[in-house]
């Protein structure tokens, strides 16, 4: 067995790894581990994030550490790693440039100081509300927002992120809006360094290629893509000679290379301490640094709840994060970083997943992987100064990459073809205006589809539920109106209270309903989760009566008339079974056949009798289930056998009856 596997023996409730003082005795070798490993990812990110956001370099050290080791023993959540990530680069970078700094464009400069002064002021304020927000029980803000534009913003961060890098890849210095600059990439190609873009463009291979490398070479996995671009970029960097100040020329054209294309560090072992800056608290005074503080407030908390609750779905033992707390860890973390030097930080959902694929059993890992950072930065700064910017560069670029990837769009539209008007319209705003401006638009895009669904403008906010008493064991909750994003933070209230708290079964009722909307289907998912882990039963009743807006079972449902499909095939009485036999293995729920008798074409035309030994078969299925019928008969039937078969949409009153998924589901759930 590999140390990455559960062993058995502790999956056992009352052996859970605990983040307490006998657990990190008792997992200190899978912890240790597992930091070290995070640790060789963590490094070159934070630099690269640091820099991309307009920070000094050792901003995302500061974070790192000051976050893993902090929130360890403040927060509950055992498998996070805290630390600065790329989902906040966009509202750093706007931070700074909007107090004046260029995000070091030009080189650092005292405006570029003065602006990283102001935006540490900004990130101080933005904890404080984190800090109080966790205190007053301010967790459930992740709760509000709807998945889709949430998934929108994501991608266009990612988006940016590709177009910012992108240049600096190639060793071209470039800045502007993020449309401006995707249309001067033809310029950034032509004027590019050629030594620079052979280490940014290694840098974006490696980054690509090692994870298909890693699939085909099982102990190629273990090692880092990160890592790897450092182990072949350094020595470039160092074979083109980017300590010392000179020139080449290629074709006619000459180009500079020296430190500049270096990550600054300190020159000296425990050189870190003389980079601690503290925040420039006048800055507050500025109308539009509280602009900044709210974006930083609102997009870090939820990116960080987000993270922490995708973490718990993928712990082994299914251990919950309480996250109010995680909240105030964040906050406080951000807090003292701030005050130092350091950039914003959340739970990182990357290293997050990659401390769980390592073996990590408790906190201590997090906690292990910022020892390490404070480690390496403190004695061998001056090796961290080899590393080449584009190196960075194609590590953030791959990182954007991951965050708008195309199977994000397959994905949503998927689910709905409503879901992608939301999540392309949350991205092209985002992309135009800012983030705040971008998940507003996404917000109001689904307020406005949900209207045109047909939810009473008054159940928008507002639950309509009544609550009925089963037994002594089972609630009922009925909802009514609507069950949709922008109501569900009370609907929730309402089912932790009495099922979770008071330790209750519960059924939801949701067949009132006007429209039960693709966030709410998840809610309700994870809602089951929590349920079965404290040993009760979730039961959701009347989605089965409502029509799916697209086939994902996570899809909006509609209440009122579902369209289903009826196929209606006449043929020579003989093939009755086969094709009856057929259609039910195809998904048919029911059917109905009828003798008859009839001529088609070509009876009429060669003035035969009507045959007397013919039968109509008649099915309603779902559009799938139609469609995968209607080729059985073009590819098995029509070839040999003369029969007549149309279809035409119905509406009916309920879509469980001729729907074989929710049949099955239904004839397997005990009564």
């Amino acid at each position: 067995m590999s140390d990455n596997a559960v062993p058995a023996a502790i999956t056992k409730q009352n052996e859970t790894p605990r983040g307490n003082a006998s657990g990190f005795v008792q997992y200190f070798k899978h912890d240790f581990l597992s930091g070290l490993l995070v640790f060789l990812i963590a490094l070159p990110l934070c630099l690269g994030i640091s820099l991309a956001c307009g920070y000094p370099p050792i901003a995302g050290i500061f974070t790192a550490i000051i976050g893993s080791i902090l929130t360890t023993f403040i927060s509950n959540s055992e498998l996070t790693i805290k630390g600065p990530a790329a989902g906040l680069i966009v509202i750093a970078i706007g931070c700074i440039e909007d107090f004046g700094g260029d995000g070091m464009t030009g080189g650092w400069t005292d405006a570029d100081f003065t602006a990283y002064q102001a935006a540490l002021a900004v990130g101080v304020a933005a904890a404080v509300i984190q800090i109080l927000f966790g205190l007053f029980r301010g967790g459930i803000l992740g709760e509000f927002f709807p998945i889709s534009a949430v998934h929108g913003m994501l991608a266009a961060i990612g988006v940016i992120i590709i177009i910012k890098q992108f240049p600096v890849a190639l060793g071209v210095s470039a800045g502007g809006e993020p449309l401006e600059m995707l249309r001067e990439i033809p310029h950034y190609i032509a004027e590019a360094n050629p030594a620079i873009a052979a280490i940014g463009m290694t840098s974006i291979l490696i980054m690509f290629l090692w994870p298909l490398a890693g699939q085909k070479v099982g102990l190629l996995k273990k090692i880092p893509s990160p890592m790897i671009v450092l182990l072949v970029t350094v020595p470039m960097g160092l074979m083109f000679d980017l300590l010392h100040e000179h020139s080449y020329t290629l074709q006619g054209h000459q180009y500079q290379l020296g430190e500049q294309y270096l990550v600054k560090m300190p020159e000296r072992v425990f050189g870190m301490f003389d980079d601690v800056t503290t925040p420039d608290f006048t800055a507050l005074a500025q109308g539009k640094a509280w602009k900044w503080v709210m974006m930083f407030f609102i997009i870090g908390s939820l990116e960080s709840l987000l993270s922490a609750k995708a973490i718990d779905l993928l712990d082994p033992w299914k251990r919950k994060t309480n996250m109010n707390r995680d909240l105030v860890a964040v906050g406080i973390g951000n807090l003292c970083a701030s005050m130092v030097g350091g950039l914003p930080m959340i739970s990182e959902i990357v290293r997050s997943k990659a401390n769980i694929d390592n073996g990590a059993r408790t906190r201590f890992a997090d906690m292990w992987h910022g020892i390490f950072l404070l480690a390496c930065v403190a004695m061998i700064p001056m090796v961290l100064h080899e590393i080449p910017l584009a190196a960075l560069a194609g590590m953030l670029v791959y990182t954007g990459y991951r965050l708008a990837h195309p199977a994000e769009f397959v994905h949503v539209w998927r689910i709905g073809k409503e879901q992608l008007a939301i999540f392309v319209t949350t991205l092209i705003v985002v992309l135009a205006t800012d983030l705040l401006i971008g998940v507003a638009a996404g917000i109001l895009l689904k307020l406005i589809i949900h209207v045109a669904n047909g939810v009473p403008l008054k159940s928008l906010f507002k639950p309509f539920i009544e609550v009925q008493e089963i037994d002594d064991n089972t609630s009922l909750i009925v909802a009514k109106e609507s069950a949709v994003f922008s109501n569900w933070i009370p609907f929730r209230r309402q089912i932790e209270q009495i099922g979770l708290i008071q330790k209750r079964n519960l059924i939801i009722d949701v067949s009132d309903t006007k429209l039960v909307d693709h966030s709410v289907m998840e809610k309700l998912e994870e809602m089951e989760r929590d349920f079965q882990q404290e040993g009760l039963q979730f039961h959701i009743r009347g989605l089965s009566q409502m029509k799916p807006l697209a086939a994902s079972p996570q899809s909006a449902r509609k209440g009122g008339l579902s369209t289903m499909r009826r196929v209606t095939v006449v043929a020579d009485h003989d093939l009755e079974s086969r094709l009856v036999d057929r259609f039910v293995e195809l998904g048919a729920t029911g059917y109905t056949s009828t003798p008859c008798s009839g001529a088609g074409r070509h009876r009429l035309r060669c003035g035969d009798r009507p045959s007397e030994s013919q039968v109509r078969i008649e099915v309603v299925v779902t559009p799938e289930t139609g469609d995968d019928v209607l080729r059985y008969l073009r590819t098995d039937v029509f070839p040999n056998h003369s029969v007549a078969v149309w279809c035409e949409d119905v509406d009916v009153v309920r879509r469980d009856h001729f729907d074989s998924s929710i049949t099955a589901a239904v004839c397997a759930t005990p009564v």
